[in-house]
């Protein structure tokens, strides 16, 4: 089988469908650290930076909406944390509520320990330290 003309490198960008644009935007600056890279007011994205990789928050329906019965299960993204515990920690301090404990998980960078959480719209995130 011949090999495709391209080589992975990770996530480039994650696009997802929020009932509050505001409210999302605060989260995911708030608390996960991003930062507005851009915003496209003609197509009313607002693409948020995270390392690397992008998020873009559009408008629209949320996972929690019963029409949305396909969207994606969660989003994994990678973090440097020598204290996931402690990060635990401060963010239930925040008021984030924690989607089950740590636990270990196979990821794109081997098996680690990580926590899920969700954002505004009920869109489940991962945090796994590299």
């Amino acid at each position: 089988m011949t090999a495709l003309p391209f080589t992975p490198m990770g996530i480039d960008h994650v696009v997802l469908m929020v009932r509050d644009q505001a409210a999302s935007q605060k989260f995911y600056m708030d608390v996960l650290g991003c930062t507005v890279d851009a915003v496209n007011e003609r197509a009313k994205i607002i693409h948020l930076r995270f390392g690397e990789q992008q998020i873009d928050i559009v408008p629209g329906n949320g996972p929690s909406d019963e029409a949305a019965e396909t969207d994606m299960d969660h989003l994994c993204l990678s973090i440097r944390c020598d204290d996931l515990p402690a990060l635990a920690a401060a963010l239930q301090a925040r008021g984030v509520v924690l989607d089950g404990g740590i636990v270990t998980r196979l990821g794109a960078f081997g098996v680690g320990p990580s926590l899920y959480l969700r954002d505004p719209d009920g869109y489940k995130i991962e945090l796994k330290p590299r």
